[in-house]
């Protein structure tokens, strides 16, 4: 009896993962990417001796002793990198009042500092310090992410999960679960509510805010020495080395259907590849509308794709410095007195990442400084039929965050030896992600922890996997949706599960 063959569309971290896990247990799979590399929107590329790294901010769950780590080990990545720990979550400065504070990973020092800069709210803060530090001992990532797909799991795994969970259980529900933009912490201070507001998204829930610091505070967040290369290439190689066959350059157009089931994928250029399952990691939107046509929907899928909001798309806007900054923390949030105005959008702020923790980033004495900014894909996607306008809005851009960056940084201007900017429109054109939407879902307080369905109406042989699965995505997550997904085709096949040591 042959292998069951799998054609897996994207070679993104979830493509990458599928195609391990389906090795492992015996599957034969061939991986299709329209793009000439793979990691999707793990991406980065090259300018004049700089890595520009347009990816993985930060990983979270990476030391031994977790299930994230487990995961990250069977996929041939903690073998080959070396993971900084994020002392400092990032640095928050205000134009308006002209403060700054450093959400470090020492509770007793944040405490200490947040009160400095509001003091009306010492109670408010010292209940937040104390609900971080009960959080500290959970692995909630993993708790979130690596328990049995919920297709397999009986009473008796729920009872377990909730079991491990029960110290916690408490942070899911009530002003928990309400997003940081309406407050739900209750503080007075108008600084330290921008504060809580942007230490990640306003619309997530207050206890996702709680759980990224208690991971700052026990030291399980981290970042990419090497940056995404160095975490995408080894999943690559270890697909490789499991004999799985990876096709660059090859765009799925459509995905071919006979009588309900999934058969095969077409590419532009009218030839197919034939496979007895067909698994799309790819975006939600093209897999669901164009490659198949719109024809295996019910009308939950149609609302949540008319009405759920996505992540709001950034642009990225990079420079190659011919100086160092060894006292900068890589992250600040720089909310600004003068908003910056880009196509009909006054944006309050933006984010300042310093690749200052490796040497792997630029040449010997020299950086990366990239900056952040949410903007409109509709814009950018409008803009695009005018290269002309769309290259000089580019360049006034890039031209007006050095300016600003020169405030905080005197002299950078002077030391600029590359720029470099990516938009919205150029995120979309290497990943095809819809409305350039660079993590898929808002993670929404009255979203994140929706189960999204890895199967459609209709459709039999096919199945989904990726950050299209996982409200607001992540890198655990993506990773995970691989794992789970081989875990249910095996049950369905009669096969245990497994991981070879």
């Amino acid at each position: 009896m042959h292998a069951k063959t799998i054609a897996i569309i994207g070679a993104g971290l979830a493509g990458l993962s599928t195609g391990c896990y389906a090795q492992m247990n015996g599957y034969s799979t061939h991986i299709f990417e329209h793009h000439s590399k793979a990691g999707g929107v793990a991406a980065a590329w090259r300018r004049d001796g700089y890595l520009i790294d347009g990816g993985i901010h930060f990983l979270m769950g990476h030391k031994p002793g977790t299930v994230t780590y487990q995961l990250y080990e069977e996929l041939g990545i903690v073998q080959c990198n070396h993971f900084p720990d994020m002392t400092i979550y990032g640095r928050f400065i205000d134009e308006a009042s002209g403060k700054t504070i450093d959400l470090t990973f020492d509770l007793d020092r944040l405490e200490k500092d947040l009160k400095g800069i509001a003091p009306v709210d010492s109670k408010v803060i010292e209940n937040m310090i104390s609900d971080i530090r009960r959080m500290e001992r959970a692995d909630l990532v993993g708790m979130m992410s690596t328990e049995k797909p919920p297709e397999l799991m009986g009473l008796l795994d729920k009872l377990r999960m909730f079991w491990r969970m029960r110290r916690v259980l408490r942070f899911f529900r009530g002003r928990y679960s309400k997003p940081m933009k309406d407050n739900p912490l209750g503080a007075q201070d108008p600084l330290l509510r921008r504060v809580l507001e942007n230490l990640f998204l306003p619309e997530v829930p207050l206890w996702f805010v709680l759980m990224i610091m208690a991971l700052v505070a026990n030291r399980q967040m981290g970042l990419l020495e090497g940056g995404c290369p160095d975490f995408v290439e080894p999943i690559e190689r270890k697909y490789r080395s499991l004999g799985g066959e990876l096709t660059y350059g090859a765009k799925v157009e459509k995905i071919v259907v006979e009588n309900g089931k999934a058969v095969g994928v077409r590419f532009a250029d009218g030839t197919e590849h034939r496979a007895d399952i067909v698994v799309s990691a790819a975006d939600g939107y093209s897999t669901i509308f164009e490659m198949l046509g719109g024809e295996f929907v019910d009308d939950r899928i149609k609302e949540r794709y008319q009405s759920w909001k996505l992540i709001k798309p950034i642009i990225i806007v990079s420079f190659g410095v011919s100086r160092t900054f060894p006292c900068e923390p890589p992250f600040s949030s720089i909310m600004v007195k003068d908003p910056l105005r880009i196509g009909n959008d006054n944006i309050p702020g933006f984010g300042v990442r310093i690749f200052n923790y490796s040497t792997k980033f630029a040449p010997a004495g020299k950086t990366v400084v990239q900056v952040l900014v949410e903007s409109s894909w509709d814009y950018w996607n409008n803009l695009r039929s005018d290269r002309a306008r769309y290259e000089a809005e580019k360049k006034r851009i890039a031209a007006e965050m050095l300016r600003r960056l020169e405030k905080y940084y005197p002299g950078i201007s002077s030391r600029v030896e590359v720029e470099d900017v990516a938009t919205p429109y150029t995120l979309w054109r290497y990943t095809l992600n819809h409305k350039g939407a660079y993590m898929s879902w808002l993670p929404a307080a009255d979203k994140i922890l929706e189960t999204i369905p890895r199967t459609l109406p209709g459709l039999s042989n096919f199945y989904m996997a990726g950050q299209w699965t996982t409200p607001g995505g992540s890198v655990p997550t993506s990773l995970f949706s691989g794992r789970q997904l081989i875990e249910v085709l095996c049950n369905q096949d009669g096969k245990k599960f497994a991981v070879p040591k």
